[in-house]
């Protein structure tokens, strides 16, 4: 290999590690205020902010409510979730992009506003 094509790879192999890091921090900050301010994660408005996000983009397949069954047999209902997952590792899933789940999930990236709020509404369930 080329020193031009090994510099090459090791710059590629840089950057993403570097943007990998950042989403950690990402969420590492999100994390951090949900769980730093219970009161706000469990604010009503932003419990709800996160069920309509939920609803729009997750419910083709996830039962995002208190009871009923997933209508895709691979995605487990988001009243599971923090059974199955720490909300932290979702956190860090929704920064870094969701691309896999069940097989045919769609990639789904959310902005740190949206994070908190789906897991608010995540943890509201649980109530």
């Amino acid at each position: 290999m080329s020193q031009v094509k090994a510099r090459h790879s090791f710059v590629r192999y840089s950057v993403g590690m570097k943007r990998r890091k950042a989403f950690r921090i990402v969420a590492f900050a999100v994390a951090a205020v949900v769980f730093a301010f219970p009161g706000r994660a469990g604010d009503n408005s932003q419990i709800a902010y996160g069920k309509r996000l939920v609803e729009t983009n997750c419910a083709r397949c996830h039962a995002v409510g208190t009871a009923g069954p997933s209508t895709h047999p691979d995605a487990p209902p988001f009243r599971l979730l923090h059974l199955r997952y720490p909300l932290e590792d979702l956190q860090e899933a929704l920064a870094e992009g969701i691309s896999t789940g069940h097989p045919d999930m769609p990639e789904f990236v959310a902005t740190p506003d949206q994070i908190e709020a789906i897991i608010a509404y995540i943890g509201s369930l649980d109530r």
